[in-house]
């Protein structure tokens, strides 16, 4: 594990795996899914479901539980096997309905974890949505510098009594 320079672990956390796949666009992380599939045996664990699932949050007044919305949801739990029969289990959970996705991101995260054939791949994806995410974040925090406003430059108001 090395320290990058925005002060980050890399390879990150096994829970932001997810989060920076995600980033990428969809086409990239289901063609690595396919190569690996390709080389190792990939087995549904359960089988990809997708769906929706029911947003609530409390009301801060009373603290009861109300229905904002429904967000869409996908699910896919793998296990693979690689040739020399060393085997990983994946899975992935989006806000997303596209249940092929999911399969895919639960394979990448398999193969990561026990750094099955084509891991470095993945490890590439990773940074690739990481990047995205840090570039993502940079234009947001120009786009706020922007909006703020200076205050200090109004005076406290004082030369207006003087008239």
């Amino acid at each position: 594990m090395t320290i990058s320079a925005t002060g980050e672990s890399w390879p990150p956390a096994r829970s932001q795996w997810l989060r920076y796949w995600s980033a990428v666009p969809a086409e990239q992380t289901e063609a690595l899914a396919a190569d690996i599939a390709g080389l190792c045996e990939v087995r549904d664990v359960t089988l990809p479901q997708n769906g929706l699932g029911l947003l609530k949050l409390p009301d801060s007044a009373l603290n009861d539980l109300y229905f904002l919305g429904e967000v869409p949801v996908s699910h896919a739990h793998v296990e693979v096997t690689a040739p020399d029969g060393t085997r990983s289990e994946g899975g992935a959970r989006l806000l997303d309905d596209r249940q092929s996705l999911a399969r895919a991101l639960a394979v990448l995260d398999a193969t990561l974890a026990e750094r099955l054939p084509k891991h470095e791949q993945a490890l590439d994806l990773l940074n690739t949505g990481r990047a995205a995410i840090l570039e993502t974040r940079a234009e947001r925090n120009a786009i706020l510098a922007t909006t703020r406003v200076d205050f200090s430059l109004l005076g406290d108001g004082s030369e207006d009594d003087d008239e």
